[in-house]
């Protein structure tokens, strides 16, 4: 088709071929996805971390695919998924205080003490909270749409709204509906919402699961996964020494190629931290052409280390 035909052209084309409903259908199949996770996304998460959320319908918007993705705004994170058998190309997004939240609660915070967090991006560890939260809300959709087979929904790596591949912007434009659900965790408010191309939507007849029990229990995974993820996660170090004490008139004149002497005149003692938090005493040395710090005492625990790094 070509590209700069009327938008006109477009809509009416997807209507003759089933991409494009009528409002009141659209909305009523959205309103049954609304009820099937306020419903069972509650208990998935209850079930695996023993936190309570509410999940509630806002309500739907229609449109083009990429310009509802658009829409969610610089606050969330975003993942492509797939389902066999009923949707090649759909978009979960939850917005960052949520995921920056949780994060919290997964850490030991109690609940009393978590408030809304200031929108900023996900760092690499909370993305990695983030897969395991879509992976949940792949569950309830793959239950709730019951397609042909039983296969699990695939999904990308989420990825922070910003950092979203311009390629999607090649694709051929379809229209979709966004599933808006609001989300809730003691004083913390966010948002889900799912991007549904209506060539699936309209096909779709939601389902509840016959029991809630048969949504997967995996309460020990959150924290195991969060854990390795920080082990396996690049820290930068940093090492202080300390100097010889000087007047401040001594310093004002220093200059490019004075010298300041260590304070300590045999062993070098130096102090490492990551992220603010000391973790060693060290000694200084030197190995070939290198400077180095030999460890000689933990100043945090291995648990204490993980925590700080984590929150």
């Amino acid at each position: 088709m070509d590209d700069s035909a009327p938008r006109m052209d477009l809509a009416l084309l997807a209507k003759l071929t089933g991409g494009l409903g009528d409002y009141k259908t659209v909305e009523k199949i959205c309103a049954d996805f609304g009820q099937l996770y306020s419903e069972f996304l509650p208990d998935v998460f209850h079930s695996e971390t023993d936190i309570h959320i509410a999940v509630s319908y806002i309500g739907f918007q229609a449109g083009l695919k990429q310009d509802l993705v658009t829409k969610l705004g610089p606050g969330v994170c975003l993942t492509d998924g797939s389902l066999r058998n009923w949707c090649p190309n759909f978009v979960l997004g939850c917005g960052n205080s949520f995921i920056i939240a949780l994060m919290e609660r997964m850490l030991g915070a109690d609940a009393s003490m978590v408030r809304q967090p200031a929108d900023r991006a996900l760092s690499d560890i909370e993305l990695d909270l983030a897969t395991m939260v879509f992976e949940r809300i792949g569950n309830v959709l793959r239950s709730g749409v019951n397609a042909a087979g039983g296969f699990e929904a695939t999904l990308e790596r989420p990825h922070n709204a910003a950092d979203r591949n311009d390629a999607e912007k090649d694709e051929k434009p379809e229209f979709a509906a966004t599933i808006r659900l609001a989300l809730e965790m003691g004083k913390v408010s966010s948002e889900i919402a799912l991007v549904i191309p209506q060539t699936a939507l309209l096909k779709t007849r939601v389902v509840s699961p016959k029991a809630k029990g048969q949504l997967p229990k995996h309460k020990q995974e959150w924290a195991d996964k969060i854990a390795e993820q920080v082990r396996r996660s690049q820290v930068t170090l940093e090492a202080r020494i300390r100097l010889q004490s000087l007047t401040l008139r001594t310093i004002s004149k220093l200059m490019a190629g004075d010298v300041i002497a260590f304070e300590d005149k045999g062993d070098v003692h130096v102090d490492v931290s990551a992220n603010g938090k000391d973790l060693y005493h060290c000694e200084f040395g030197r190995s070939g052409d290198r400077y180095t710090v030999r460890v000689k005492d933990n100043i945090s625990t291995d648990d204490e280390l993980l925590r700080h790094l984590m929150g």
